[in-house]
């Protein structure tokens, strides 16, 4: 399918455009329309022409967007939607792309590909988030503080950035609106994804996780490793020690598991910088399946 003209107006200069076509006053209740205008730049970031205009609408509303009334239709449907269809159409790209490769690094490559933080940086990489529709208070600084940490981390930071749920959501539902739009046809969607998400995560670039390299350098190595959450810190800081002895230390109030992967990370490369060594080999069948039996929510 061809790409739509390229609108007039650029991502980072329809925000402005949007609120000025929607500061007049407005009957309690009511909520703006997307302007044709605004839908067709959607259309040219995505290069895909809509059938069914209203999609593009519903994939990009937010449920805050209603504030304070009763919420109508949200992007929700449409992205468990496009989270399904993703995960076939990478799990069929993968699958195809590396013949001999087995199940567990199958999966890690799909994983890398869709989770939370790629699409991330594909809804900001293409400035799909300005096209938000939303009224959530603090959620523009949040974009903001992500986009300026996703410079430390080319292509992807392996559990050490926490971006909001809602960029990765936008691309979720949009992908969901193709796939509605086009009558499911997930050859389609795979061509509009691929061109958004490029460069893909390959076995190449894929990266390891803070807390599974850690378990296999000190397995290598032959080095003790404790995790210590203090549970009464509000501020959710993560010790890690090595031998009885703390070698890594992070803070994160949101969210505990980012605190532990980059705990982790800072001890890593204190014991790397130690021992001066820059990698280690692929991680084992054993502490693979010690990892996966960390407890990541409590000490």
């Amino acid at each position: 399918m061809e790409s739509p003209p390229h609108a007039t107006a650029s991502a980072d200069e329809m925000p402005s455009i949007w609120k000025e076509q929607h500061a007049q006053d407005a009957p309690p209740g009511f909520v703006p329309p997307m302007g044709p205008g605004e839908v067709a730049a959607v259309e040219s970031l995505l290069g895909y022409e809509f059938r069914d205009k209203a999609l593009v609408e519903e994939a990009l509303t937010h449920g805050s967007f209603y504030y304070p009334y009763r919420p109508g239709v949200t992007y929700e449907r449409l992205e468990y939607l496009g989270d399904a269809v993703l995960t076939c159409v990478v799990s069929r790209e993968v699958f195809l792309t590396y013949g001999q490769l087995q199940p567990g690094p199958l999966t890690r490559l799909r994983a890398a590909n869709v989770d939370k933080e790629k699409l991330a940086r594909v809804a900001v990489m293409h400035g799909l988030h300005h096209f938000l529709r939303h009224k959530a208070p603090n959620l523009d600084g949040q974009i903001t503080d992500f986009i300026e940490e996703l410079s430390m981390y080319p292509i992807h930071s392996n559990g050490l950035l926490d971006p909001p749920k809602v960029l990765c959501d936008v691309v979720e539902s949009l992908i969901g609106a193709i796939y509605c739009d086009s009558n499911f046809n997930q050859e389609i969607v795979w061509q509009v994804f691929q061109k958004l998400a490029d460069p893909l995560i390959s076995l190449e670039t894929l990266g390891k996780h803070p807390v599974s390299e850690l378990f296999e350098f000190c397995q290598k190595t032959r080095r003790g490793v404790k995790i210590v959450k203090d549970e009464w810190d509000k501020n959710l800081t993560v010790e890690v020690l090595i031998d009885g002895e703390m070698v890594g230390r992070a803070t994160y109030a949101q969210k505990k598991e980012i605190a532990q992967n980059r705990a982790a990370k800072a001890a890593l490369d204190k014991l790397k910088e130690t021992l001066g060594q820059s990698q280690t080999e692929p991680m084992s069948a054993e502490v693979s399946e010690q990892f996966n039996k960390i407890d990541l929510t409590g000490s």
